[in-house]
């Protein structure tokens, strides 16, 4: 696909797997137009248990293999790689770079009622404390209950979503914090939408659910609108994937998050990765690289 300017670019959308594509499918929804590059690193899958160091190695390889593609925008979709390393990539590339944290914590800062405000998501996103800090930077008098709920992530890509297993475990996790009184909850991990209807049940009707990648999707949506790089809706688009592993794996949990078929799916080495992320460094000379 040949492009005419900066606004036919296509948005370039990174996570650590299949989790991410709960952010695509909200950014297809609310900008149909948009062209969009996908990259699952599935063979590295879950960043969620590892060390801030190895995701933000891994952050800046996966940007790398985007920027060169192309893009007029990069997402970082996946809540632990946003957590620790969205700053080094915003100084290390010269187009906007957005993650999932700000706009899921100003949307709990704003559903509150009784500034009390939970989250939940991987042992990472929860250990950085990101939401906590960003919840409270929005309002210093909000309390923040945080819960890591790493269970939560197989359960969903293994398909089960609402059965009597399924809920066993969310009041596992989440029993306490229904006690605490929260009155908003912060879905802080891209697979934790597929849970919602579960949650809800077990939280109540009176806890609001905070679904990050609907947050992002708007967010995204202001910012082309803004900058000008909003692409018109009588153009050509493209939609391609690309993950590290298990291409038909991904395809079958992805038609899941998606409600439809994934197509255009490529597989690529881990060591094109690693040359880009050092051509990069090269070039630039990117000490963070």
């Amino acid at each position: 696909m040949k492009f005419k300017n900066m606004a036919d670019l296509p948005i370039g959308i990174f996570d650590s797997g299949v989790g991410g594509l709960t952010v695509l499918k909200e950014i297809h929804a609310r900008l149909p137009a948009e062209s969009t590059i996908y990259l699952g690193d599935t063979a590295r899958v879950p960043y969620g248990i590892r060390s801030a160091e190895t995701v933000i190695k891994y952050s800046l390889e996966n940007s790398s293999f985007l920027v060169e593609k192309g893009i007029k925008l990069l997402i970082i979709a996946c809540n632990t790689a946003s957590a620790v390393s969205l700053d080094i990539i915003r100084n290390t590339f010269k187009i906007p770079v957005l993650g999932v944290i700000d706009p899921g914590a100003k949307a709990a800062a704003l559903a509150t009622k009784n500034s009390r405000v939970g989250v939940i998501g991987t042992e990472a996103t929860i250990k950085s404390g990101a939401y906590g800090r960003t919840i409270r930077r929005i309002n210093p008098g909000i309390s923040v209950i945080e819960r890591s709920c790493p269970l939560f992530v197989p359960l969903v890509e293994e398909g089960w979503l609402d059965d009597e297993v399924v809920e066993l475990i969310v009041r596992r996790y989440l029993t306490q914090m229904k006690l605490s009184n929260i009155d908003t909850l912060v879905l802080g991990c891209t697979h934790y939408p597929l849970l919602k209807k579960v949650i809800k049940k077990v939280m109540g009707d009176d806890v609001v659910l905070i679904d990050s990648a609907i947050e992002k999707a708007k967010n995204v949506s202001n910012i082309l609108t803004s900058s000008g790089l909003l692409k018109p809706l009588d153009t050509p688009i493209s939609r391609k994937y690309y993950v590290t592993d298990a291409p038909e794996r991904f395809q079958e949990i992805g038609k899941r998050f998606m409600l439809e078929a994934l197509d255009d799916i490529t597989k690529i080495e881990i060591a094109s990765l690693e040359e880009k992320a050092v051509a990069l460094k090269k070039a630039c000379g990117c000490g963070g690289v």
